[in-house]
């Protein structure tokens, strides 16, 4: 099974589920696939309620991903092939193109497979988790809480 987040924030992201429906179509995709969509206006084949977020996340075999930390992360800690595509300011998906960077950062450390911006890959990206040649490596969190004792750190010593 796939599993796609997109959040919940006020950025429709239609282009990546014009584009999940055309790779079905275009039967390089076979297997069920579901897709919080967030406040997209495309309605996608198949999607899901919030709801339903975690535990189709634990269900998946793939995650694909915007760009959010959150959403990345509950993937990796839950131990998914994640693939990661990017919101674009250009096309209203975000405000801003800071989604680059974040995605970059955890592709540049073999945690996920990032698509180019315009999503061309993407059925690559599939194919390469399919045929084992993905390079990802494992993420490992040994400490679920190092963000929050910086930011208490930081706190502490500043306050």
């Amino acid at each position: 099974m796939i599993f796609v987040t997109v959040g919940s924030r006020n950025y429709p992201f239609d282009r990546l589920f014009k584009k999940l429906d055309k790779l079905y179509e275009d039967g390089i995709l076979t297997e069920p696939l579901f897709a919080q969509i967030g406040t997209s206006t495309y309605k996608p084949k198949y999607f899901i309620s919030s709801e339903e977020f975690l535990e189709k996340i634990n269900k998946a075999n793939i995650v694909v991903s915007h760009g959010a930390s959150g959403s990345i992360m509950k993937a990796l800690n839950a131990g998914k092939k994640v693939i990661v595509v990017t919101r674009l300011e250009k096309y209203g998906e975000h405000i801003n193109d800071h989604q680059i960077q974040n995605n970059e950062a955890f592709s540049n450390n073999r945690y996920v497979l990032m698509t180019d911006l315009e999503m061309e890959d993407l059925g690559a990206c599939f194919q390469k988790i399919y045929n084992k040649i993905d390079g990802l490596i494992p993420w490992e969190n040994k400490d679920p809480l190092s963000v929050v004792k910086i930011i208490d750190k930081f706190i502490q010593e500043t306050w």
